[in-house]
C-alpha cells in the first residue's frame, strides 16, 4: 500500500463533498473538546455536521442540543440521528417536530442498537417504528426532511445474507431516504462491490462512505466485531507494537485512512463521512491530503454551556 505524498495532489480537481460526525458530549470537559474539534473543521466547509444517538436514547436532550447549536453557531447543515427504539411512533413523531420547528431538516435515520447494546438481539418496541423503512416513510409525512440512512458493505450483523441487506436498503430508499452513508470498512473494494450492487438494484441515492481514521486499533477492533466490519490482517500488523506510541499510531492512522480515500477518489467517490470521534487532528489531517483545505478562519469561540 503505497503513501507517497506525490499520490496526493495540492488540490482535488473537482472539490470533494466531507461531512463530519460527532457525539453528543457527556462532560464540560468533553464539550470543550467537541467545540475545539467544530472550530478546526468548520473552515474545510463540510457539507454538515451529524450527531448521533445513544442506545435506547440515551443522548435524545444531548443530541438535541448539540444539533441546534451547530446550526446556530455555523450555520452548517446539522443532521440529527434518530432511532426507533425505546419509543413509541408518536414519541418519535413529536421529536422529529421539534427539530423541525428548531430549523433542522435534516435527520438520519437509522432502526439503532438495542437499549441493552450493540451485539444483543433487537426487537421493536411496542407502538413504535418497526424498522428504518418504516421511520423515513413516517417521517417524509411530516416534514421535508432531507433524510440519511445507514448501508453495510460487509453485511449488517442482523442481516441473513449480503442479498437481505440490499432489499433493506431498497425499502430504505423507496420508503424516501436521499443518501445512504455507510457503516466503516477498510477494504475499498468492499465499499465499491457494495456501491455496484447497490446500482443494480435500482439504489439510485448518492452512497457515501463513512471512514474511521484508526488511532486506538484495540477499541477499532472491537467495535468492527459488533458492527460487522472486518479488520484486515495487514491493518493489524501495522498497530502491531504501537500499544505505547501515540505519534506513531496517529501516523499510520493517517496514512492507512488517507490511501483508502485516495482509492475511492479514483473511482470517482466525490463524498466521504468522517467518524470523528470528537477528535479534529486525523480527519483534517486527511482532508488535508485529499486536497480539502480551509477557506476561512473559522467560527466565533466557543465556551463550555
Amino acid at each position: 500500500m503505497s503513501t507517497a505524498a506525490a499520490e496526493f495532489p495540492a488540490r482535488a480537481p473537482q472539490r470533494l463533498q466531507v461531512s463530519f460526525e460527532f457525539s453528543p458530549p457527556k462532560t464540560e470537559g468533553a464539550e470543550r473538546t467537541l467545540w475545539e474539534t467544530v472550530n478546526r473543521l468548520v473552515p474545510l466547509r463540510p457539507s454538515f455536521f451529524s450527531v448521533t444517538y445513544g442506545a435506547g436514547g440515551s443522548t435524545r436532550q444531548r443530541t438535541h442540543e448539540t444539533v441546534a447549536r451547530l446550526k446556530k453557531d455555523t450555520g452548517i447543515d446539522a443532521a440529527a440521528h434518530l432511532t426507533c427504539v425505546a419509543a413509541t411512533q408518536g414519541e418519535i413523531d413529536d421529536i422529529a417536530r421539534a427539530y423541525w420547528d428548531a430549523g433542522i431538516r435534516h435527520i438520519v435515520a437509522l432502526r439503532g442498537d438495542p437499549p441493552t447494546g450493540m451485539g444483543t438481539k433487537y426487537s421493536p418496541h411496542a407502538g413504535g417504528y418497526e424498522n428504518a423503512a418504516a421511520l423515513v416513510k413516517g417521517l417524509k409525512k411530516i416534514g421535508a426532511f432531507q433524510i440519511s440512512v445507514a448501508g453495510y458493505p460487509e453485511r449488517h450483523p442482523d442481516s441473513q445474507s449480503v442479498e437481505a441487506d440490499l432489499d433493506n436498503l431498497k425499502r430504505k430508499v423507496d420508503a424516501g431516504a436521499d443518501r445512504c452513508i455507510t457503516q466503516f470498512f477498510f477494504d475499498a473494494d468492499d465499499f465499491l462491490r457494495f456501491r455496484d450492487h447497490a446500482a443494480q438494484r435500482g439504489i439510485t441515492v448518492p452512497i457515501v462512505p463513512g471512514v474511521m481514521p484508526v488511532s486506538n486499533f484495540g477499541g477499532i477492533k472491537k467495535m468492527a466485531a459488533l458492527c460487522g466490519s472486518k479488520v484486515p490482517a495487514w491493518l493489524a500488523e501495522m498497530f502491531e507494537g504501537l500499544e505505547e506510541d501515540v505519534e506513531t499510531r496517529r501516523m499510520i492512522a493517517a496514512s492507512v485512512a488517507g490511501d483508502l480515500c485516495r482509492q475511492l477518489r479514483d473511482e470517482g467517490v466525490e463524498q466521504f463521512h468522517f467518524y470523528t470521534l470528537n477528535r479534529a487532528d486525523l480527519t483534517f489531517a486527511i482532508c488535508h491530503l485529499l486536497g480539502v483545505r480551509p477557506t476561512h478562519a473559522g467560527v466565533r469561540p466557543h465556551d463550555a454551556r
